[in-house]
């Protein structure tokens, strides 16, 4: 198929909408932002997703990808995606331009546990692009900030020159936000932490008991903010993480993203310890 389908009418999981590209805002080297608006009317009014979830990006020529949505949810007309160049159809779309039409399907997967979270601490645990599909997790807290007790952001990167929106840094600390952040490799201009995300946790306090932790980045990174979470007695019920395999369906029917048992586009991305 070299064109864009005709609009979709139907409610299936297959079926695709088409969105203008309304703008692209380069983040860092190899990583841009873009926002997304349905053509029909009647889609955008309808489309509503949960921090954590994801949509099938599709262009006609390539194939598909799926690609977490990085927006506010109480935003659901406006659907930005945080983008890595790493394939055929991310490079595709670091082709394309401002007005150019793409197509989506979804959201799909499984959301991050943010009702159940509650009352409870937050440690929101990421590296690199892992912190894109944690943004509606962080706007969601600040919209709700009194149901929620303290809440901190561990972010690293590999420098700094990688760290994702660093420009609302400010405005999730004013929503009493309290973020520690990291690089892998420091420079003279670096004022701030150098090392990995895990080691990080040597600066919390943490209440087992009422601490809910929230992790997407590399797999090896998230292995060790397990250990760390584990270690400080923090119940694997209590602690969440976004998987990331070839995801070429979004329902569970070609068999791509098999995880022992799992689906990871249908039961996951997101899963407790527990669980896995």
């Amino acid at each position: 198929m070299t064109r864009l389908p005709e609009v979709a009418t139907s409610t299936s999981p297959w079926a695709v909408h088409l969105a203008r590209i309304e703008a692209i805002r380069a983040e860092v080297p190899g990583i841009a932002t873009y926002t997304l608006q349905f053509e029909d009317p009647d889609v955008a009014a309808a489309y509503r997703f949960e921090p954590g979830q994801f949509n099938m990006v599709y262009l006609p020529g390539f194939g598909e990808s799926a690609i977490s949505v990085s927006s506010d949810p109480a935003e659901p007309n406006r659907v930005l995606h945080t983008v890595r160049t790493v394939g055929n159809v991310t490079q595709a779309l670091a082709g394309m331009q401002v007005g150019d039409q793409i197509a989506l399907r979804g959201p799909f997967g499984t959301p991050w546990p943010i009702e159940s979270c509650c009352g409870m601490d937050v440690v929101i645990a990421t590296g690199g692009v892992g912190l894109a599909p944690l943004r509606p997790v962080i706007y969601h807290i600040m919209r709700h900030r009194e149901e929620y007790g303290r809440v901190f952001l561990l972010y690293g990167a590999r420098t700094s020159r990688d760290l994702l929106y660093t420009d609302e840094y400010a405005r999730w600390e004013e929503s009493n936000i309290e973020i520690e952040v990291t690089v892998d490799l420091g420079d003279p201009e670096w004022r701030g932490h150098v090392g990995v995300v895990p080691m990080l946790f040597y600066r919390l306090h943490l209440q087992a008991e009422k601490s809910c932790i929230l992790t997407c980045g590399p797999e090896i990174m998230m292995r060790f903010v397990i250990f760390e979470a584990l270690a400080r007695q923090v119940a694997p019920r209590n602690i969440h993480l976004s998987m990331e395999r070839n995801m070429n369906c979004g329902v569970g029917f070609c068999g791509h993203c098999q995880l022992g048992p799992k689906f990871v586009c249908k039961d996951g991305p997101v899963f407790t310890y527990e669980q896995m």
